[in-house]
């Protein structure tokens, strides 16, 4: 029996149908770009002082000491959440005394912002942050803020493909973009933290899972070689130019209930692409809807100038060929078979950690764009400009080099740097933002190659449970990213250092994997190579017969 690709052959591979499929699939993951990192403008933190009242009667002497100085960075600044009893220099400006010279600051009695805090406007007119006074005893709720729109993201990964696999591709695509967009224009009316938080999830859960849904819809829908440049670039640089014009629009807009309503509006955009983007003929296969398939099919034969077959699709064909493959007993997989021996365990122990960390970094580096130098605009565009060669970098590099080591390389490469960062003077504030752009180069690269690398790792048995598992801690990595934010504003240099010693750390554990370029992709769990450093056991026959093309991508998502 004929498999889809060989029936739908005749359709071409690069046609009008094709390409339309691919740009108008990879442009409904430019919101998710911008709404992903919204956070670092929506969420961002204002230079702030306590607010001293105008209503005390103060010199101005008194009024330019109200605040004592703290050593940050080799430099002396106003404290952020203390400022002096106002009762007592009240009392002393009455007096005629002066600052410095009769009264000695330092033995002065000090307060908290009993009156809230005054906020720089010169980089944002309003934030969630100066909304509801996210600072000092309430700092914490920032990163917190980020953390819950990534667990929104892991939750959304869940359930996004049950509810494909259920109810369809496209619907369940434009039904996530609606619950991308719409909650997010609901945050806009967020009377309160708590009421923004729990938005935001749900907006995480929408974003994720319209970008899976998308992916899924594209490869499903491509032929094989388009596929493997949709999924490895189409999806990926489509995101990168979403992130890129996340700041254009904060730049114009800077107060965060106007940057959320136009950052909704080109959610509302994609509205017509739903007579554009067809449903995946595979998935209505699978449902016995031959007719609508064959529709789709006949419709991009004429889009492409081809003429199709009067049949396309045999209803009884394809039913049989349905039969046999329900009727095959597939083996049962569990969660515990990813550490059925000591080597598959190490592997699977390994690929967590690589996972988690890189996405420690790549998220970390992304929401750290506020604590760089410089303009906090032109720093994140940057941040998603520099994605777009490492993609590209990333793609080239797995058509030719063992996995290990390229993996391995740009993680030495982006750890490297960045923790070069601290002997930087700081002055070199050019040379800093550059070394920790060429960091999130390496990052991103490194992240972009572990869903190929992780497939190629496992057998097919528990090949999707696996790549289940570590993209979950990936997950479990951008929760944890925002909080290497948060220590940025006790010391500037140290998210740095740790991102930097970790990514070195885990680049050095990549190099104690087995090697999965240019082998065959092993089919049973005895299959699979050894961890470097234990004893190789003899290939199987079987193992040994197969014949792999090396330059074939492996992407599961």
């Amino acid at each position: 029996m004929r498999d889809y690709d060989e029936v739908t052959a005749f359709l071409g591979e690069w046609g009008p149908f094709q390409r339309l499929i691919f740009f108008l699939l990879s442009a409904s993951i430019i919101p998710n770009g911008f709404n992903g990192m919204s956070v670092v403008f929506l969420a961002g933190t204002p230079e702030h002082r306590c607010l001293v009242p105008d209503t005390v009667n103060l010199s101005s002497a008194w009024r330019n000491h109200s605040i004592p100085l703290e050593t940050k960075d080799g430099r002396q600044v106003p404290q952020k959440c203390r400022r002096y009893r106002l009762a007592a220099i009240a009392n002393f400006s009455a007096l005629g005394l002066e600052p410095g010279v009769d009264v000695d600051l330092e033995q002065l009695e000090q307060e908290n912002c009993l009156d809230g805090w005054e906020y720089s406007k010169d980089v944002f007119l309003s934030t969630i942050v100066t909304e509801w006074n996210l600072v000092c005893e309430d700092d914490w709720k920032t990163p917190l803020t980020t953390s819950l729109f990534f667990v929104g993201v892991l939750c959304g990964s869940f359930v996004s493909g049950q509810l494909s696999d259920r109810f369809g591709r496209k619907k369940v695509l434009f039904a996530t973009m609606a619950v991308q967009t719409g909650f997010s224009f609901v945050q806009i009316f967020s009377t309160n933290w708590e009421m923004f938080t729990v938005l935001f999830v749900i907006v995480g859960m929408g974003q994720i899972s319209n970008y899976v849904v998308a992916f899924i819809l594209g490869t499903e829908i491509l032929s094989k070689s388009v596929r493997i440049i949709f999924s490895t670039l189409g999806v990926c640089t489509f995101f990168a130019i979403g992130y890129m014009v996340l700041p254009l629009f904060a730049y114009f807009i800077r107060d965060w209930r106007m940057l959320l309503l136009a950052l909704t509006l080109p959610g509302v955009l994609c509205v017509p692409l739903w007579w554009f983007i067809p449903e995946s003929p595979r998935w209505l296969i699978s449902q016995r809807r031959f007719e609508e398939a064959e529709q789709i099919i006949q419709k991009a034969a004429k889009m492409n100038s081809i003429v199709a077959p009067a049949v396309i699709f045999d209803p009884r064909e394809v039913s049989e060929q349905l039969q046999e493959l329900n009727s095959l007993k597939q083996p049962k997989a569990f969660i515990l078979d990813l550490f059925k021996t000591r080597n598959i365990a190490t592997i699977t122990v390994m690929s967590v950690m690589l996972w988690m960390l890189t996405s420690v970094g790549y998220f970390a580096l992304s929401l750290n764009v506020p604590n760089l130098h410089g303009d906090i605009y032109l720093n994140c565009f940057l941040s998603g400009l520099i994605e777009v060669p490492a993609y590209f970098t990333a793609w080239l590099l797995l058509r030719t080099l063992p996995r290990r080591y390229i993996i391995a390389g740009v993680l030495f490469w982006g750890g490297g740097v960045l923790l070069l960062v601290q002997v930087v003077p700081e002055d070199y504030n050019l040379v800093s933002i550059g070394l920790v752009m060429l960091g999130k180069f390496g990052v991103t690269s490194a992240f972009s190659m572990l869903y190929v690398f992780t497939a190629e790792l496992y057998p097919t048995l528990v090949r999707n449970m696996a790549v289940g598992i570590t993209s979950m801690a990936s997950r479990v990595g951008s929760i944890i990213a925002p909080y290497f934010v948060y220590l940025g504003a006790y010391n500037r240099l140290l998210p740095y250092i740790l991102m930097g010693s970790l990514t070195v750390l885990i680049g050095i554990v990549t190099l104690f994997f087995p090697e999965s370029f240019g082998g065959t992709l092993p089919e049973t769990l005895e299959e699979m190579q050894k961890v470097r450093g234990f004893r190789c056991g003899k290939k199987s026959t079987a193992s040994m017969d197969r014949e792999e093309n090396p330059k074939v991508l492996i992407t599961a998502f």
